[in-house]
């Protein structure tokens, strides 16, 4: 279990205020002009040694990330850090508590973050829903300008660095980054075709780097405490703190920190008052945001919660909102529901994905009732399969695995309740 003094949001719930004097306080903006001073090379190479993998949901080496920005440019172009705040996944509630409560996290990320990257300004893409969230970023915004600790020569350093803060308009598709970019130049945000990668080719044609709210946050505390401090909380490969989103039949519902590889059953059981009726009353666990696949109370009894646990019991850490469902859950609705949710969020682009997350709910919502055949559990398998890896973006994996998952987890339910429906149609013809 995390120790208080390796939290890095100290004021996740704000209990305290979130303004510059009191997150200076909990040591935001302390000796920033000295870790500037230090060079991007440093900052990267520190972020590497963290082991830092992106907090956004695919779990990428954030140092490696970071270093694929161009070293050297042609005189006069900018370079871009863009920060994904379009926190949209089902499930998912934790940077908005970060912009919400401890928002000077986040801009001196933003400061560090760019300067190892040797950009020129952050654009901070916050989803529209988020209008309590938007403002009290953008009054920190405004309070790190005024004691120029960002602008022109930020914190003392020489380093002139913008940061800026757009909202969107609530659209799911625009948490890819490359549909990001595009609804960020004001374009209808449709994913890009790679390459170009953004760090070629990105946010007006410059260089960019698209990362997520929580993986810029921690940079700061990273930078200060040293790669190595971070690298020591966790399992190789799978280090740090992460903020778990717990919600569904638990008891109490909450935002944690706490370190990476926790047992699932360790963590609902500490911190969300364990599953409503007792653990034994558990069906399932969506671990990581709708987008991945459920796991059924035997795989939940022993898992442990990082990357490479997950993966290797075919689900994934994604953004680490644990969507718990007992025993009175319907689950093929549920799954339905979250199927529902693609379609209806599919950009349209992509044959495979804008006729195939159609076909999969309609094909789903027959088999609540059971209102199908037994060949069709199979069939719908297969088009999964036809979605999943063939779509520009990841929507199509994301509408593919709560499907798959419900097949490989729970087909001895859908066939049940095929045979029932058989069995009362039979018994209504005669």
């Amino acid at each position: 279990m995390l120790q208080d003094k390796d939290r890095i949001f100290t004021n996740l719930y704000g209990f305290e205020s979130p303004d510059l004097e009191s997150a200076k306080k909990r040591g935001d903006w302390d000796s920033t002009k000295d870790l500037i001073a230090k060079g991007p090379d440093w900052i990267v190479d520190e972020i590497k040694a963290s082991e830092l993998r992106g907090r956004g949901g695919a779990g990428f080496p954030s140092g490696l990330k970071w270093s694929f920005m161009p070293k050297e440019r042609p005189e006069g172009q900018p370079a871009y850090l863009v920060v994904n705040a379009d926190e949209s996944e089902p499930g998912t509630c934790k940077d908005r508590d970060i912009m919400r409560h401890d928002p000077h996290k986040l801009i001196e990320g933003c400061l560090l973050a760019g300067h190892a990257m040797r950009a020129t300004a952050a654009y901070i893409y916050i989803r529209g829903e988020f209008y309590n969230e938007a403002v009290a970023l953008q009054r920190a915004i405004d309070e790190a300008y005024d004691v120029g600790l960002i602008g022109k020569n930020a914190c003392g350093s020489g380093f002139d660095f913008d940061v800026y803060l757009h909202r969107g308009a609530g659209a799911y598709i625009c948490g890819e980054e490359t549909a990001l970019l595009e609804s960020l130049e004001g374009k209808k945000g449709q994913p890009r075709l790679k390459p170009p990668f953004p760090a070629m080719a990105g946010l007006y044609g410059c260089p960019s780097t698209v990362t997520n709210v929580e993986t810029v946050a921690v940079a700061p505390t990273i930078l200060r405490r040293g790669g190595a401090w971070f690298a020591g909380l966790g399992r190789p490969k799978n280090t740090g703190t992460k903020l778990f989103c717990i919600s569904g039949h638990v008891n109490e519902p909450c935002n944690v920190e706490e370190e990476m590889g926790i047992p699932l059953r360790e963590l609902i059981d500490k911190h969300a008052g364990g599953v409503r009726g007792g653990w034994d009353n558990l069906l399932a666990v969506i671990p990581g945001g709708s987008s991945v696949p459920c796991m059924p109370k035997p795989t939940c009894d022993e898992i442990l919660m990082d990357f490479d646990s997950l993966r290797e019991v075919k689900s994934g850490l994604g953004t680490a909102a644990v969507i718990v469902m007992d025993q009175s859950t319907d689950i093929v609705r549920a799954i339905w529901r979250l199927s529902k949710f693609y379609k209806h969020e599919s950009c349209g682009q992509c044959t495979p994905c804008r006729e195939g997350t159609g076909w999969m709910m309609r094909v789903l919502g027959r088999m609540i009732e059971g209102n199908a055949s037994i060949e069709e559990i199979d069939m719908l398998q297969e088009v999964t399969t036809q979605v999943e890896g063939h779509t520009i973006c990841a929507l199509g994996d994301a509408a593919a695995w709560p499907i798959q998952g419900l097949i490989r987890h729970f087909r001895p339910e859908l066939e049940r309740r095929i045979h029932a429906y058989r069995g009362s149609s039979a018994m209504a013809a005669e």
